[in-house]
């Protein structure tokens, strides 16, 4: 065993919950080793990260580099634009229902990524391999990473931090139900004549949602969720036929839309590990959960997959990858990543459900919610902070004071 305060992390990946996690472990005083190539491919995505998120991305000193280039977001919109017989109504949440200035910002990838890389970078207690783990060798005491470039590394903790189809899963042994889906998302940036006033609007369409999301100026992104061939096609049309496409999508709610060069399709799925950690290692971000881009879930879920790690890591600092720190860290993970899989599936697959049922589950859940300001609030708050619409409540019971 290590002595006390140095066992070593080993960090597998260079996506954004990979860069997160090297600099939180890092922040709480580990000695921190990350696997992974240079952050290279321009993402034209953005990501919508909740407070709770940006407060993380605060504390480790990234926030400031990219909040200029971010739009916050202050209103979120649900409309119900298939054309079914049962319709639900529109529901608006407000961010100052519950007190609170925005719900989140909206980061462009391309300014997420390199600000992250460059604080890992220059960070005196990370060591950054640029190279892929070509073997794992997962022991009692220590995991054990060969590296493509000849070099190898040994650490207590090895964080699965290598995506959806993580290679570090796999040598853990951690088998998933994994499920794909009959639909793409078309990702996109464009422009807009009227002004967004920072509100996120969320189509739910018969093939899955259409969502836009406030940039700064009058610009949003937008993630179209079709079939994979209409995904297709619509990539291929030239940017005037696509900007009326798309505004006509929208009921010209923002006016004239131009959309912006670079167009990305990405095909939809979901994939739920059986566990969360085994062997010496843990899984954070898409290594953990995948499924459909509704409700602003992954990255914000991937955050605090790692802030929970860090906070067990912290309790066992001789071991933090020892068995009984990993069946910690499953069980505390495990609420909460399939109470989001599971509403954001159940979700998606009642917009592809053609079953009067579905339907009439959905329009009554966004009837409830829209109509009832309460239960709003409660499904803000847990959508900002697990647990906390809980807490609200019981505050709420005790006394009736304005809860904060």
């Amino acid at each position: 065993m290590e002595h006390q305060e140095t066992a070593r992390i080993l960090i597998a990946g260079t996506g954004p919950a990979g860069l997160i996690a090297a600099l939180a472990f890092a922040d709480a005083g580990f000695p921190v080793t990350i696997a992974g190539p240079e952050v290279s491919a321009p993402d034209g995505r953005t990501t919508a990260l909740m407070t709770p998120a940006l407060k993380v991305l605060e504390r480790l000193g990234v926030l400031e580099d990219i909040e200029p280039k971010a739009a916050p977001l202050k209103v979120m919109r649900i409309v119900d634009a298939t054309g079914r017989l049962i319709r639900s109504p529109v529901v608006i949440f407000r961010a100052s229902e519950i007190d609170e200035e925005q719900f989140g910002l909206n980061l462009p990838n391309g300014a997420l990524g390199p600000a992250l890389a460059g604080k890992v970078a220059a960070h005196s207690g990370i060591e950054w391999r640029r190279s892929m783990v070509k073997a794992w060798h997962l022991g009692a005491a220590k995991a054990h990473a060969a590296l493509v470039d000849g070099s190898e590394i040994d650490a207590s903790l090895a964080v699965a931090a290598d995506g959806r189809l993580s290679p570090a899963r796999e040598a853990a042994g951690i088998s998933t139900a994994a499920r794909a889906y009959p639909q793409a998302a078309l990702v996109l940036n464009f422009g807009h004549s009227r002004e967004h006033g920072f509100t996120s609007t969320e189509f739910h369409t018969e093939t899955g949602p259409f969502t836009q999301v406030p940039l700064p100026g009058n610009r949003s992104s937008l993630v179209w969720v079709v079939k994979p061939e209409t995904a297709k096609e619509l990539a291929a049309l030239d940017d005037a036929t696509l900007s009326l496409r798309v505004e006509r999508q929208m009921q010209s709610m923002l006016g004239r839309v131009t959309v912006e060069p670079g167009r990305q399709i990405y095909p939809l799925s979901t994939v739920t590990p059986l566990r969360f950690a085994a062997q010496r290692v843990a899984l954070v971000g898409e290594a953990a959960h995948v499924f459909p881009p509704i409700g602003a879930q992954g990255l914000n879920l991937g955050i605090r997959d790692i802030d929970d790690l860090v906070g067990i890591a912290r309790e066992n600092r001789e071991d933090p990858g020892a068995a009984a720190a990993l069946a910690v860290y499953d069980l505390k993970r495990r609420p909460d990543i399939l109470a989001r899989s599971s509403a954001v599936n159940l979700l998606n697959i009642s917009l592809l459900s053609d079953m009067l049922p579905a339907q009439m589950a959905r329009g009554a859940g966004l009837g409830v919610l829209g109509g009832f300001a309460p239960l709003r609030a409660f499904f803000m708050r847990e959508g900002l902070r697990p647990g906390s619409g809980f807490a609200a409540l019981a505050g709420g019971l005790r006394k009736p004071t304005r809860q904060r």
